[in-house]
């Protein structure tokens, strides 16, 4: 074969808990990568050996490995299943050349798959279906099957039907190849004779593949129309064809504890998965064999730097190479022993790049330029954040570094500057998106952090409108000090900020000092009454007095600041919070769930209306108080079995009046004493 088809990359995605690590683990045992399987129990797992993953025993990044079978060279992204990190499986799956959709054999955990299949399906991008975990259900294939075909947009066409002892199953036959294999613990599974009790179900699922692979081969459609039985080669040509088009999905069953079907699906990759030229064409790509890469991951090791992990999508690495104008230093490739060096890298290839800081996770790199890919994926709204400071002072410039390098890493998290309540905000995608965040902080930067909940940046207005005078007069050894003022407040409709009007005539405030008096007034606004900043208000200097010596500049702002301090508690002064509008999204059955959230939270409901290119999926829409957003992802998700997602933005400020401005106020004013 070309060597183009002989480096091919597949992505292990699919929900936490589905075994995705643990499939990974057989499919390193099965290539001889790894002398013997380790499991994530026991954390002596290849896969998941950062410290957080460990900690929690789930993936929290693409694991990337790459292994030998049957003299094609294989790439393994082990992906998180976790929906707070599904942006790192989105990356990972867009630049296979195939996903592999690990799931439960549990019918009613079949809508927990529906983000990663929507983005599968939305991208054309080929995958396969392989149901986990057999060895611990009673349930049926055919079953497990329709509760996932419920989800899944593209047909899914079962290539195993199992063979079972009692309720147990012990083995599966291959509907193409018309063999029937019993599992073996820790070995490959035994060819035996099909059993007579599985010939009826035998029979009928072929015929069901058949009819499947039909809808799109004319020539198994003529053969299934005339009761011929298509040749093997046939019905194997056309599901590879189906998953290359990414018009139809083969699925597989076995357990990857116990190593069942796991050669088998060996074997369909091979057989089925397309190329990297297959890829690229249908990623719009094109490179007339220059030398072109795409990076789809990012790290910054301890001790080694940064890497860039890419995917060689045309040409060659070379020692010599360059990338983006750049001499390719360090070349790596990513083993189940770890990374080990090498002298260059191939078509198809996967390999980490050392210390090429220009990349940046997304880009597409040439010779001479990078620009950010054009299918890849947007970032990931912000839905849950932290306040962080560093424990120790001193390491703040330290922390902001830190912070841009884990950005860097993951574009889902972001980091934000809030001016007006003094805090540094750690955005994610979910509580443990941002609790590992701040775990890698420690373990790879040696930095402790502090984290609070985030202040909500509350404002104030009036409701009254005054009128004040103010003198301030000060006497020393040389100069004095005198401004007098004179000035009119009135409330502005909401939204509009702050005026400030000259309405001063006959010279009664020198011009030069007018300026002066708008600086005041606006030092006064930042903190009210109500201990939050003014909005909406609208000033006018009417008249005012001067001293030909003693005036100045600072005067007449003390002046224009100590009139509005003393006119703005006699204006009825009101709490304003903010208002954002958020999308709430989730399956059908749990619309009732998202009303009752938005009404807990204080929210006014907008309206319902089907998510967009989501089949059986509700969207609603209200106005939330932006301080209801802080731990909403997490209520939301525990209420719709994980699934839940929300996006926001700023809208409005409204009045809040009652027990809750009192509580609000209080708490401000606790927190300056």
């Amino acid at each position: 074969m070309p060597n183009a088809e002989r480096s091919r990359v597949a992505a292990l995605v699919g929900p936490r808990m589905a075994g995705k690590t643990t499939l990974l683990e057989a499919l390193l045992h099965a290539t001889d990568a790894i002398p013997r399987k380790g499991s994530v129990k026991t954390g002596d797992s290849v896969g998941d050996a950062g410290e957080e993953a460990r900690a929690r025993q789930m993936t929290t990044e693409v694991g990337v490995f790459t292994t030998e079978y049957l003299g094609d060279t294989w790439t393994f992204l082990d992906c998180p299943g976790a929906i707070d990190f599904e942006a790192a499986a989105e990356a990972a799956a867009l630049v296979a050349d195939v996903a592999i959709v690990v799931v439960e054999p549990d019918p009613a955990r079949a809508v927990a798959v529906a983000p990663i299949l929507h983005f599968l399906e939305e991208r054309e991008l080929p995958y396969m279906l392989f149901v986990n975990k057999l060895d611990q259900t009673d349930a049926r294939v055919r079953d497990i099957v329709a509760a996932y075909q419920d989800v899944a947009s593209r047909p899914l066409i079962l290539r195993h039907v199992p063979i079972r002892d009692g309720e147990k199953i012990t083995g599966y036959i291959d509907l193409v190849a018309d063999r029937a294999y019993a599992y073996r613990s820790g070995a490959a599974s035994e060819l035996i004779d099909a059993p007579a009790s599985a010939s009826e179900r035998e029979e009928e699922g072929r015929q069901e593949m058949l009819e499947a692979l039909a809808d799109f081969d004319d020539g198994i459609l003529e053969k299934v129309l005339e009761d011929e039985a298509p040749e093997a080669t046939e019905v194997y040509a056309a599901i590879a064809r189906d998953v290359s088009e990414s018009v139809a999905a083969p699925v597989l069953i076995g357990s990857a504890e116990t190593d069942g079907g796991v050669r088998r699906l060996l074997k369909a990759l091979r057989h089925d998965a397309p190329t990297v030229t297959a890829t690229a064409a249908r990623r719009g790509l094109s490179f007339d064999g220059d030398l072109a890469v795409q990076v789809f991951r990012t790290r910054h090791a301890p001790h080694v730097g940064k890497l860039s992990y890419v995917r060689v999508m045309s040409g060659a690495i070379a020692a010599d190479s360059m990338l983006d104008g750049q001499r390719i230093g360090a070349v790596s490739r990513s083993m189940a022993t770890g990374l080990e060096k090498a002298a260059g890298a191939g078509v198809g290839d996967v390999v980490a790049l050392g210390r090429m800081e220009t990349l940046q996770t997304g880009d597409m790199v040439r010779a001479d330029q990078r620009t950010p890919a054009a299918d890849w994926p947007d970032a990931y709204p912000r839905t849950h954040a932290v306040a962080i400071h560093a424990e120790n002072r001193n390491d703040e410039v330290k922390l902001m570094g830190a912070l841009a390098r884990l950005v860097e890493e993951d574009a889902s998290l972001a980091v934000e500057q809030r001016p007006e309540t003094r805090q540094l905000l750690l955005w994610g995608q979910g509580d443990a998106h941002v609790a590992v965040a701040i775990d890698r902080l420690k373990s790879r930067f040696n930095l402790a952090v502090a984290t609070e909940a985030p202040m909500t940046a509350y404002r104030e207005t009036i409701k009254k409108a005054a009128d004040h005078h103010a003198r301030f007069k000060r006497q020393t050894g040389g100069h004095g000090q005198f401004g007098d003022v004179r000035i009119e407040i009135r409330p502005l409709p909401r939204g509009e900020g702050f005026a400030f009007e000259d309405a001063v005539v006959g010279g009664a405030v020198p011009r030069q000092f007018i300026p002066a008096v708008e600086s005041g007034v606006m030092d006064a606004l930042a903190a009210g009454p109500l201990g939050f900043p003014v909005v909406d208000v609208a000033v006018k200097l009417v008249d005012g007095k001067h001293h030909p010596v003693d005036s100045s500049e600072q005067a007449f702002r003390t002046a224009g600041r100590m009139a509005m301090a003393e006119a703005l508690p006699g204006c009825q002064p009101v709490l304003l919070e903010p208002i954002c509008k958020v999308s709430l999204y989730a399956p059908s059955e749990h619309t009732a769930a998202l009303q009752r959230l938005a009404t807990s939270r204080r929210g006014q409901i907008l309206g319902f209306d089907a998510r967009g290119g989501w089949p059986g999926w509700e969207k609603l829409e209200v106005f939330l108080p932006e301080a209801e957003i802080h731990g909403l992802i997490q209520e939301l998700r525990s209420q719709t079995m994980g699934l839940g997602a929300f996006e926001w933005a700023p809208d409005h400020l409204q009045e809040i009046t009652g027990r809750v401005a009192s509580d609000i106020v209080a708490g401000r004013r606790q927190a300056a004493e």
